[in-house]
């Protein structure tokens, strides 16, 4: 089965927690810290192998989950930060927010890598603690908790070669002929629903992969028939070979067949307009083929060359071939993406949003929210006063309890933060 659009689930690893230790030694205070750092969480990391040509590994886990950091050890030992985990995609994989629709990363070439979900530090032991004023404190962080998203993944095909035509044209019959592939072959519509690749050889040795991308139909760049599950995967191809039938079995006219496909690509993509293209006249061994080309030949403009073939029979399919592989060869391989993403992994500027939102719950405690008094909170060691002191002199720095007092919280009142409760004093 190909896959080409999965939603996924990815949870970058925690850090480790740091620790509260100390060392043996005379006229020391409690002997003097030693507890460790934590290590780092394991990231979470897309990297292309070309071997592979289908998001088909995704659709049995939906789930991505580094593990976390060591944590940290006495004797001031640090913890062992955690192996990232490698996610293995074929060439062509697109990595989406899913939240905010972003692109996270474009990954093209082999062994090319993005890291998708980034593990969280490990938390500071209590060496890192020590002052001239508390030479021996008794507080630690906990592990800093690992990114955490769900992403959408969408497989564009990089071929040499893109077939394109409407149903039933012959795309999948050229494949089978040219290359050791496969597909599905039938008498009627949309036989072909996902994209077929093979490798074709021409005689004088050189190589180039061919795909048979599903059959367009009038409508399609907004979604009819197949429409976008198709044309997604014309952006990443070389060059276009535009298969015509001119048998004109199917009722259609092969001129109209050739200008409703261009204008179809143009409308999704008007680059497409400019990819290099070879018009394949198909089905030759049907007598009304013969008359029904001349005809077509008449209407395109003086410089378009037309390479009649037939499939069935394999007549004219070497000069195709020889056609195809000879324009290649003044095809510069280069990544067929947008300019503003090179091909690596997006970065952009973005708002930095506050570091707390304050609002009432229906029973009128004060909700805390946001991701810095969030990850403050998740680093904090509850089990220790000293860690709960400095978490309430984090909040009063950030500015959370000129906060509440604006919005009229008083003592006594609750204020709630990732269901935890906690008394507010003024």
């Amino acid at each position: 089965m190909f896959v080409d659009q999965v939603s996924v689930h990815v949870k970058a690893g925690d850090g480790g927690n740091g620790i509260v230790a100390y060392r043996r030694e005379k006229y020391v205070p409690m002997g003097g810290p030693a507890g460790g750092d934590g290590g780092k969480g394991g990231d979470v990391i897309f990297q292309v192998d070309e071997g592979l040509n289908t998001l088909m590994d995704f659709r049995y886990n939906r789930h991505f989950k580094a593990k976390r950091g060591e944590n940290g050890m006495n004797k001031k030992k640090h913890g062992k930060n955690a192996e990232d985990l490698i996610v293995s995609v074929p060439p062509g994989t697109i990595v989406y927010n899913e939240e905010t629709n972003e692109m996270i990363a474009d990954l093209t070439e082999h062994k090319e890598q993005a890291i998708i979900a980034k593990g969280g530090r490990g938390g500071r032991g209590n060496v890192k603690f020590a002052s001239p004023r508390d030479p021996a404190p008794n507080i630690a962080e906990n592990g800093e908790p690992g990114e955490e998203l769900q992403i959408k993944v969408e497989l564009k095909i990089i071929a040499d070669v893109g077939l394109v035509g409407f149903p039933s044209v012959g795309k999948s019959t050229l494949l089978s002929v040219v290359t050791a592939a496969k597909p599905k072959i039938a008498d009627y519509h949309f036989t072909t629903l996902s994209p077929n690749l093979g490798v074709v050889e021409t005689k004088d040795g050189r190589s180039f992969v061919m795909a048979d991308l599903p059959g367009l139909i009038e409508g399609a760049h907004v979604g009819t028939g197949l429409g976008h599950q198709f044309l997604r995967h014309v952006e990443r191809t070389r060059m276009i070979v535009h298969v015509i039938d001119m048998s004109g079995i199917e009722g259609r006219d092969p001129y109209d067949d050739y200008v409703k496909i261009n204008e179809e690509l143009k409308a999704y993509d008007e680059t497409l307009e400019k990819r290099p293209q070879i018009v394949v006249a198909n089905k030759m061994d049907v007598p009304e083929a013969t008359q029904n080309l001349q005809q077509f030949k008449e209407k395109l403009p003086s410089n378009t060359t037309v390479y009649p073939i037939s499939g069935m029979t394999r007549e004219g399919i070497s000069n195709l071939l020889f056609a195809i592989a000879d324009k290649l060869d003044t095809i510069p391989k280069q990544k067929l993406i947008d300019d503003d993403i090179k091909g690596k992994v997006v970065y952009r500027h973005e708002e930095k949003e506050p570091a707390f939102q304050i609002s009432r719950d229906t029973d009128g405690a004060f909700l805390l929210t946001g991701k810095k008094v969030e990850r403050m909170f998740k680093m904090t060691d509850f089990t220790r006063d000293e860690a709960v002191r400095r978490f309430a002199r984090q909040l009063r720095g950030v500015g959370v309890d000129a906060a509440l007092r604006k919005k009229g919280a008083v003592d006594g009142d609750t204020v709630r933060i990732l269901g935890f409760e906690f008394e507010f004093i003024d």
